[in-house]
């Protein structure tokens, strides 16, 4: 029974997973194959083989960059996560707020951050706070948005069964309304933390003194292209690292509704 449970699973990981390996890895042949053929300069365009062995040079010194980055990523989305649940309930709390903010909200997101960024480092300086601020405001919509629509979104008989019992709205959200409503939560949070790093390491880009921006930064000066897809690898792997937290937390948090 055991043994074919592994099977199971083996097979279901196969199945998921077998096709974007081959896809990955036959773009990253092509692209070995062509650059080598084409004879492309480095400076213009590294082969992979030159990215993983600029990689393992660079471990030395990426270290603390990518503890630079995470923790403006950490504080950002810290930040974010009680902004954006505080603001969700006051959008769910009073409808005039909701009539006056929700609007506010969705043109908020029209201004590009690589325009906000730089206002807040002229204004803040170049420590922390700015870059943090720059993630917070990146990372608070999806969050904002997502939790809002589940609180609005919960079973309405249910909703009126909890209002013929008399229960206060704060009962009624806390038995009812925020459990369900936390799959569009933690939605809006799998969006968000998919932002954060990004958004991390944009404002370290327009001034910072370490993170990967700043190594980015440094990289393009210098003309040193494989530093730069070095940077972005990076940058994948420590957003796919938080997706997937976010992802174990919510199948543990939400194993009572059988989330998958």
């Amino acid at each position: 029974m055991a043994a074919s449970r592994r099977l199971a699973l083996m097979r279901q990981v196969l199945y998921q997973w077998l096709p974007p390996a081959i896809l990955l890895t036959s773009l990253l042949v092509a692209w070995e194959v062509l650059v080598r053929l084409l004879a492309v300069p480095v400076w213009l365009l590294p082969a992979p083989s030159r990215v993983g062995q600029t990689f393992v040079e660079s471990l030395p010194i990426l270290g603390g960059h990518v503890v630079a980055t995470l923790r403006v990523t950490a504080l950002g989305a810290g930040l974010a996560l009680v902004t954006g649940i505080g603001l969700a309930l006051a959008l769910d709390a009073v409808p005039l707020i909701r009539r006056a903010v929700y609007p506010l909200l969705v043109v908020s997101q029209t201004v590009p951050i690589v325009a906000i960024a730089p206002l807040l480092v002229i204004g803040l300086g170049f420590g922390l706070l700015p870059k943090v601020l720059v993630v917070a405001l990146v990372t608070f919509f999806p969050i904002t948005v997502s939790l809002a629509g589940g609180l609005r979104d919960a079973d309405r008989e249910m909703v009126r069964l909890f209002q013929a019992m008399d229960a206060s709205y704060w009962q009624t959200l806390r038995l009812l309304r925020w459990p369900a409503a936390l799959p569009s939560f933690f939605r809006g949070l799998r969006i968000a933390v998919t932002y954060s790093v990004i958004a991390a390491v944009i404002a370290e880009w327009i001034g910072a003194e370490a993170g990967l921006g700043v190594y980015i930064a440094r990289s393009l000066r210098a003309f040193r292209t494989d530093q730069v897809f070095v940077a972005a690898l990076v940058t994948s792997l420590l957003t796919l690292i938080l997706f997937a937290l976010i992802v174990v937390l919510e199948r543990r948090l939400l194993a009572w509704k059988g989330t998958e």
